[in-house]
């Protein structure tokens, strides 16, 4: 059963590897070259990820014949957005949250490797999918009296 508390933990784990990446190269290279290490550190850890994948664009629950394309989907929960960007600007987060609400996701992060602390840059959004998640995984072991 998928829980708020596992796509967080997927979440931090992804964030992780994304600050050993930019602790092993630091800012100032192409978004393409952190995005080569940073898949190859989320899947030594484990993590199951696919880049530059194509989405269909669903509208009023008919598919449109489009496409979007996402940098990185990671365990089939949460997309990863990622730049290499001096300034991050409000198009960025627009951009994420309609990549979100167009494939149903609960999670998104948006990470910047073009900067001096990735903390500070990266931008994490949930939807209403992600609410209607529970938080943690019911007991397993009940005891009867």
């Amino acid at each position: 059963m998928i829980t708020q508390r596992n796509i967080n933990e997927i979440s931090y784990k992804i964030i992780g590897c994304a600050i050993e990446v930019h602790k092993q190269l630091g800012p100032g290279l192409l978004e393409s070259v952190y995005e080569l290490c940073f898949i190859e550190e989320m899947r030594s850890s484990g993590l199951f990820v696919e880049s530059q994948i194509y989405v269909p664009v669903i509208y009023k629950e008919k598919d449109l014949g489009g496409k979007l394309k996402l940098d990185l989907l990671v365990n089939d929960l949460i997309i990863v957005e990622e730049k290499a960007v001096e300034l991050m600007i409000p198009l960025y987060k627009a951009q994420l949250l309609s990549y979100l609400k167009l494939t149903g996701l609960p999670k998104g992060l948006l990470i910047n490797f073009h900067c001096e602390n990735i903390k500070e840059q990266l931008v994490s959004l949930v939807t209403e999918e992600f609410a209607k998640l529970p938080k943690d995984e019911p007991e397993k072991y009940f005891i009867q009296i």
